[in-house]
């Protein structure tokens, strides 16, 4: 018992951790006028494959969301387009076209901090990680740093409200 709890531990330090890493990728986004969503790629190994943050604005795509480009850098990396025994930390719930993504991808686990009512497709709106219709069903755990994705989201919108 005492082992699980200390693996438990371990890989909540190791959310937390690496849930800091997308944060710091969000903020640079809120910082650029992007909408602040972070992202890392991480293996099962912990080596890091990727980060990124939002560049909507910044690159004229709508496409260019931080899961996206996290798992493009990725995929370029490792010269696969498949990102077998990974974990995907990203700030907010991803959206049905990062989902998408994300499951073509084959990503393992995907780690989030704060619900995203409104365009969540990992439980909050939809649910695509427990469509058994889909090829691939990655694990979720939500929730991580939660309050901290959840203010820099709204502290970035209230800003933007009180320039209009």
């Amino acid at each position: 018992m005492d082992d699980r709890l200390n693996n438990l531990r371990n890989m909540t330090g190791s959310h937390i951790k690496l849930m800091r890493l997308a944060l710091n990728e969000a903020e640079t986004a809120g910082q650029k006028g992007e909408v602040p969503v972070g992202a890392v790629l991480v293996e099962d190994s912990g080596k890091i494959l990727s980060s990124a943050h939002n560049r909507t604005i910044a690159a004229h795509d709508p496409t260019a969301h931080a899961e996206i480009l996290a798992l493009r850098k990725a995929a370029l990396n490792i010269l696969n387009y498949r990102l077998l025994n990974t974990t995907l930390y990203v700030t907010i719930e991803p959206c049905l076209m990062c989902m998408g993504a994300i499951i073509h991808a084959r990503v393992s686990r995907i780690v989030f901090g704060a619900n995203d009512p409104k365009w969540g497709a990992a439980g909050s709106l939809y649910n695509f990680a427990n469509d058994l219709r889909l090829n691939h069903q990655p694990k979720i755990i939500s929730g991580v740093l939660d309050g901290e994705c959840r203010k820099l989201m709204r502290d970035f919108f209230r800003d933007r409200r009180n320039l209009l």
